[in-house]
């Protein structure tokens, strides 16, 4: 592991910094997607149920940690690690991105008046988590490029992507 991260530095060292944007926005679309499902399963349940936000936002927050590690791990299982080394390198590439963005997205549904009250039939519900989801994005990028610049967060993923 500690080897691979060395590679994954020594070769995002010498990335330029166009290159290193275009991996951060490609990380951070790959963790907008786990992010996304859980988001929107998790709230979908939580308010078809009439929960409590906090229990809403809990469940949300959690399945998005799910599907994003989910999704990690596809291409690191694909290439041959067995789940008990792949794991380490999807809670590696991962845990920032999403706990950065299920931050911003979370405050964000909780800020804008009447979103987690609006119910499933309203737009101001899906308005409100799309535009929640579309801010975390945007500044869940920079964290994902100045982690990736240092060797860190998904560029330790890069050599399992073909």
């Amino acid at each position: 592991m500690v080897e691979l991260a060395m590679r994954t530095h020594q070769h995002s060292a010498h990335s330029s910094p166009a290159s290193t944007w275009s991996q951060a926005v490609s990380a951070t679309l790959h963790c907008l997607l786990g992010c996304a499902i859980g988001e929107v399963l998790g709230m979908v349940v939580g308010t078809a149920l009439s929960w409590h936000n906090l229990a809403t936002v809990a469940l949300s927050i959690a399945l998005a940690f799910v599907f994003g590690y989910s999704l990690a791990l596809r291409p690191v299982l694909r290439a041959g690690l067995t789940l008990a080394a792949a794991l380490p390198i999807a809670l590696a590439a991962d845990t920032v991105s999403i706990a950065t963005m299920e931050l911003v997205d979370n405050v964000l549904m909780l800020a804008i008046p009447g979103a987690m009250d609006a119910g499933l039939g309203n737009a101001l519900f899906w308005a409100s988590l799309a535009i929640s989801l579309a801010v975390a994005f945007a500044l869940t990028v920079p964290v994902n490029r100045w982690l990736i610049a240092r060797g860190r967060g998904h560029a330790v993923m890069h050599e399992y992507h073909h």
